[in-house]
């Protein structure tokens, strides 16, 4: 466990934080600022508790509900069924991880200063996350608007001491022998409090943090590979001067086409592309990878930017404002959110789109300008990568459906009063198995060009410095290199997990450099 520790302050927190606490178990303390800030928005709440005149969430009902005015003897009882009644999950678990980011991203608001909750609630909330205690929380029960609501809920029972939660040592208890166990007290929520842990777009947002991170080294992962790809079928590395970029200055376009240039410095490979088989340009999948890959990264960058803003946002309603006002608002609505989330499912079903066409274009031998049919050994005795390059187009077939939004549906709720929501959590889920889809799909890819290169390298061709650090690190990881038919599966298994833990990357730059 990491023990870096992270402080939680009042003007929100970084990307890097949360992916420290959901990620790596960092400890969380709140800062004095936080700690003065909660007591200060608290003794609002409590001077309009004391009022006959009603206030949401503070001495009404919630939602369609928020005409009744509730007495003061009723509200803890309100606050607790609120919580109860709202964890209403159903489906498999949601990881660890993303849990995690949930709680912590609540708590970086309710430490704002405008939510009304007590310090106590925050420090319990700072206390089961020190303690790897972790929540049971479901897949379905967010629409993405109130908040992600069930989601939420059934991590602020777990403050109660009830529902089930998962140990630090991954044995799934009920919560309140977890809390004894780590001496820590069920917290009794109070007006508002039940509200103010529900209420907020953590989820997608965590999703959303870690998600980007994924990406950054998946992108940075496949201009790499679409080097080596381009290197094995002795393309033209022309199309990467940095002079063609200029002209049509998107900013990613500039960096895809620097890292690829990078890595194929040195080539021997790339100066035959007017050999034996001549051509005037190389297909798309391998001229125009800049530009796919580019505008990729620069959708990563406009999320990111989303994301940001997120991350310095204090989302509930109603909210405290520090002249003593409490006011209801929207900012509670996913919108921001989801539709980031959707647009990178779309950037990441193309970018995996594109690496197909050329990991297929490396097994045809009418294509591949002197490969042998599918990489393999002996042709016709030896499949090769044929059947790799089908598992690629299963994952690509379904990155093409994952891309389809979640944003663009909304089912009213609440009896209409709740009656447009933004889908933003499900938006979240997809995108989750869109960027797993996409590490595989980048993983195959890498597994064909290094081949190809190891095979163009046999034929007595140099390949790029950089290119040789990539195979000897992939084929040091377990994913073996050109020879009779075997068992495939592991070397998948083995090209997917030194893609997605950032291992090729790592391999490379000794020779190129820092990728961006």
């Amino acid at each position: 466990m990491d023990m870096h520790t992270v402080v939680v302050g009042t003007s929100g927190t970084t990307a890097e934080d949360v992916v420290a606490v959901a990620r790596h178990g960092a400890r969380i303390e709140l800062s004095t600022a936080a700690v003065d800030a909660l007591a200060a928005s608290r003794l609002i709440v409590d001077a309009l508790a004391a009022k006959p005149e009603p206030v949401y969430g503070v001495s009404t009902g919630f939602g369609a509900l928020a005409s009744r005015h509730i007495s003061p003897e009723l509200r803890a009882q309100l606050q607790r069924n609120i919580v109860r009644s709202h964890a209403a999950g159903m489906g498999p678990r949601v990881e660890r991880e993303v849990v995690r980011a949930l709680m912590f991203l609540r708590l970086k608001t309710v430490a704002s200063g405008h939510t009304g909750v007590r310090p106590e609630v925050a420090q319990t909330m700072a206390d089961v996350l020190n303690a790897g205690i972790t929540p049971v929380v479901h897949e379905y029960g967010s629409l993405g608007c109130s908040g992600d609501l069930a989601p939420l809920s059934h991590c602020a029972l777990t403050l109660m001491g009830e529902g089930d939660a998962e140990g630090p040592d991954g044995t799934v208890r009920p919560a309140g022998e977890l809390l004894a166990a780590h001496g820590i007290a069920p917290v009794e929520l109070r007006e508002k409090e039940g509200l103010a842990l529900l209420n907020g777009t953590d989820g997608m947002l965590g999703m959303l943090v870690m998600a980007l991170a994924d990406l950054r080294n998946l992108y940075t992962s496949a201009d790499i590979t679409a080097a080596l790809s381009l290197e094995a079928l002795l393309g033209t590395d022309k199309v990467l001067a940095p002079e063609l970029h200029a002209i049509r200055p998107h900013p990613g376009q500039g960096v895809s086409a620097d890292n690829m240039l990078r890595v194929l410095a040195g080539s021997g490979l790339t100066g035959h592309h007017q050999d034996d088989a001549p051509r005037v340009q190389d297909a798309y999948s391998v001229r125009c990878a800049p530009q796919v890959n580019g505008a990729g990264r620069d959708t990563l960058d406009y999320a990111a930017v989303v994301a940001g803003r997120e991350l310095a946002s204090s989302v509930d309603n109603p909210v405290v404002l520090p002249e003593g006002r409490v006011e209801s608002n929207g900012n509670f609505h996913g919108a921001p959110v989801a539709y980031v989330l959707d647009f990178l499912a779309i950037v990441a079903a193309d970018l995996g789109s594109i690496c197909e066409r050329r990991t297929d274009r490396l097994l045809d031998k009418n294509r591949s300008h002197g490969l042998p049919p599918f990489l393999a050994h002996d042709a016709g005795v030896d499949s090769g990568l044929m059947i790799a390059q089908y598992t690629q187009a299963a994952l690509v077939s379904e990155m093409k459906r994952l891309a389809v939004p979640a944003s663009a549906d909304s089912i009213p709720s609440s009896a209409m009063q709740e009656d447009h929501v933004s889908m933003g959590w499900s938006a979240a889920r997809k995108l989750r198995t869109a960027v797993d889809n996409l590490a595989r799909i980048v993983a195959v890819e890498l597994y064909a060009a290094t081949r190809a290169v190891e095979i163009r390298a046999a034929q007595g061709l140099t390949p790029a410095p950089a290119s040789q650090a990539a195979v000897a690190a992939l084929r040091a990881a377990g994913a073996q290199g050109p020879g009779p038919d075997r068992f495939l599966a592991p070397d998948l298994a083995a090209a997917d997990t030194f893609v997605r833990e950032g291992r090729l990357v790592a391999a490379v730059e000794p020779v190129t450099g820092p990728l961006a």
